[in-house]
């Protein structure tokens, strides 16, 4: 089973509505055998009466216990920083203070403004706002270096309004070629993210699936590494639309993913 290296718990992200015993319990009823937790950090997020930082020490303490917990089911520790101009070095810091299997980076923020909640930058062209989006994301994965994941690249997208909308690769070649050029020369990995194709689904969009010439794009460049990931946080949403990704990444003809244990890729068969 390919390994799901996106989800998070009540317990340190506080979006989040699973406990980690629910989501150990999910995984294994569906067969999984390894799957990574990444909780939610921001250095700096607006305020919105959540504490998106926690101790880092306790949660590597707190880790090992679940991992007694987990048994059988492999966990592997991770985190997802969420990035803004100015945090590089806070995140290079902490990135390094516990031993991590997977970091994942992440935009989160649109002009310093949660768009899950703000929905102001909607009103902006589609092709204006996924460009700048797009070139927030290269900008990170440039100035960044201490990460192994560049983590859905359409959350962007995730709660547009005009449900026609879609981030392609053709509206924004510049913005994701440099992308591209940051990942592959270090070494880092490109998330397809299946919570933003259940989203699309459910919201009723024209279209759900990744767009294809990304993903060519990222091969063509020489791209090796491509993630997966659910992004759950409740009851029930763990590995939502696995099948679907893995089927239509094969039809493009991939034929394997990665998950990073002790910060090392390592390849499955899709």
């Amino acid at each position: 089973m390919v390994t799901d290296g996106h989800n998070h718990t009540k317990h340190f992200s506080p979006d989040a509505g699973q406990s980690i015993d629910e989501l150990i319990s999910e995984a294994k009823a569906k067969g999984f055998t390894r799957i990574g937790i990444t909780e939610h950090y921001e250095v700096e997020y607006p305020d919105d009466g959540l504490d998106w930082t926690f101790d880092l020490k306790e949660y590597d303490k707190t880790f090992e216990i679940w991992r007694e917990r987990a048994g059988e089911l492999e966990l592997l520790k991770g985190i997802e920083f969420g990035y803004v101009p100015g945090v590089e070095k806070e995140i290079e810091r902490l990135s390094a203070l516990i031993p991590f299997d997977v970091v994942l980076l992440s935009v989160h923020l649109f002009r310093g403004k949660d768009f899950y909640v703000d929905r102001e930058c909607y009103k902006l062209p589609a092709k204006e706002l996924h460009g700048e989006y797009i070139a927030n994301m290269a900008e990170m994965c440039e100035k960044c270096n201490n990460y192994n994941v560049a983590a859905h690249y359409d959350y962007i997208n995730r709660y547009a309004d005009n449900k026609s909308d879609f981030v392609t690769y053709d509206e924004c070649p510049k913005e994701f070629d440099r992308l591209f050029e940051a990942l592959i020369s270090k070494g880092k990995a490109l998330e397809i993210n299946t919570k933003s194709i259940k989203k699309h689904i459910d919201g009723g969009f024209t279209r759900n699936l990744p767009d294809a010439g990304i993903l060519n794009r990222y091969r063509a460049m020489g791209g090796k590494y491509i993630t997966l990931g659910s992004d759950s946080h409740f009851p029930g949403t763990f590995a939502v639309c696995y099948g679907e990704a893995i089927e239509y990444l094969k039809s493009l003809g991939f034929t394997e993913t990665v998950y990073f244990k002790d910060r090392k890729p390592y390849f499955e068969p899709l």
